[in-house]
């Protein structure tokens, strides 16, 4: 199959994307009089990423009614400290080197692509499973709920907030967004609990919250009106109960491009057994220009020596991208063959996403197989050695190492393929193989 047919099959359906016709104001803890926003936390040290991110993923799992249907008891709570800890960014924890002694510092900063890093790898576990702040908390236990995000989305309002709208429809269908703002006294009216950063200022983000409504009347600094309804993570005596407003047109807040606004959803309870990855960071750039890559796995089977892959994940890194994954189990000669699953399709948004195949492929262990994700443009997300912002993205850096090796990622060029690691021998392709036994 060529991508030209994906796209004449695919197109009218992928992307004829719903509009909710937004109303002028909405606040997700009345929902028709459900509340789907958690209970508001206080942080610990500079932790506010992980709690951007659970809050979102909280919602989520209160919306669709998964932690519910799961069993578990009270509202959705998980562990943010755990993220912090094994998130393998900083010198507690980086797979990829042992011992970590370089990286982040632990409670000391990170951001959503840390964790979405983190969470492509196995999801999050409760608060009852591995919180703890002061000591780290077990990295793994069988006790443990793992719930896992199958789409990661990034959004952003647009220069003129011409897509807000994309942003207030992932509020009402996926709920709370996480989002930033450069945290400054200066910026922030605590009579009238708003805040807005000017376009003028300089500074870059340093603090992460989480936006759970909007007021398109609502007056702040700012001279045009209307303000994101925001939950904050320094307790309840701050704000309005931790709550407060950021104008629509604030510098950061819906619009920078990796903090303004990540939605999460599609959270579900982990059932895969095995995720295989080579790149353990993630997101950390992007080889534009390339449509075809592959990365080269060796089952590792189950307790009877066999796995089933049911589904991929990969990132696109543009908008309104068609895909093909296919499968294959031998990679001879410099070429792909035996191709064994099919499966077509494409995302509105830009981000991490986890595909179902169309067929499940039956793996023994031992025996290779090759994951291909054909791309209609906007490039392969991949890992690599990189500088990773300290706080949000200020001015403080820090290198996180990555390790690759030949043989695992291969992109097309002409015709050929090319291991990355010829190119790049820290780099892997954001491109992962799903099983269970």
């Amino acid at each position: 199959m060529k991508l030209s047919l994906v796209i004449s099959n695919s197109l009218f359906t992928v992307f004829s994307v719903a509009s909710f016709g937004a109303p002028i104001s909405f606040d997700l803890r009345n929902v028709e009089g459900n509340n789907f926003v958690s209970s508001v936390k206080s942080q610990n040290g500079g932790t506010c990423w992980t709690h951007g991110t659970m809050a979102a993923i909280e919602s989520n799992l209160l919306k669709t009614n998964q932690w519910k249907n799961n069993g578990e008891n009270g509202e959705p709570n998980l562990a943010e400290y755990h993220l912090d800890w094994w998130n393998g960014f900083n010198d507690h924890f980086n797979s990829d080197i042992s011992p970590a002694q370089e990286g982040l510092s632990v409670h000391e900063g990170g951001d959503y692509l840390v964790a979405a890093a983190y969470l492509s790898r196995g999801g999050a576990v409760r608060d009852v499973d591995g919180q703890s702040f002061s000591s780290a908390p077990k990295f793994y236990a069988d006790t443990y709920h793992r719930y896992y995000v199958r789409d990661i989305e990034w959004l952003t309002a647009g220069p003129q907030n011409q897509t807000i709208d994309d942003i207030k429809n992932a509020l009402m269908e996926n709920g709370v967004v996480g989002t930033a703002l450069d945290w400054d006294s200066a910026f922030y009216s605590s009579s009238k609990n708003t805040f807005y950063q000017p376009s003028s200022s300089e500074e870059l983000p340093n603090h992460a919250v989480s936006i759970i409504g909007w007021d398109d009347n609502k007056i702040t600094q700012a001279p045009n009106k209307g303000a994101w309804l925001v939950k904050n993570s320094w307790g309840t005596e701050w704000g309005e109960k931790g709550y407060f407003w950021i104008s629509y047109f604030d510098k950061t807040s819906a619009h920078h491009i990796q903090m303004g606004a990540i939605s999460f959803k599609n959270v579900e309870r982990l059932t895969y057994d095995k995720i295989y990855t080579h790149d353990y960071h993630g997101w950390r750039d992007t080889k534009l220009g390339t449509t075809d890559a592959f990365n080269s796995f060796t089952s590792e089977g189950g307790p009877n020596g066999k796995e089933t892959l049911k589904s991929v994940s990969f990132i696109t890194a543009a908008t309104d991208v068609l895909y093909l994954i296919s499968i294959y189990r031998t990679f001879k000669n410099g070429q792909l063959e035996d191709m064994v699953s099919l499966t077509d399709g494409g995302f509105h948004h830009s981000g991490f996403h986890t595909v179902d195949l169309d067929d499940s492929v039956e793996l023994n262990k031992g025996a290779p197989f090759y994951v291909q994700i054909k791309l209609s443009h906007g490039g392969h997300a991949f890992d690599k050695t990189s500088d990773v912002p300290v706080l949000l993205g200020g001015s403080s850096r820090t290198i996180v190492p990555s390790i690759a090796k030949p043989g695992e990622s291969f992109y097309l060029d002409n015709g050929t393929w090319i291991d990355l690691n010829k190119e790049n021998k820290t780099a892997n392709f954001c491109i992962k193989a799903l099983t269970s036994h």
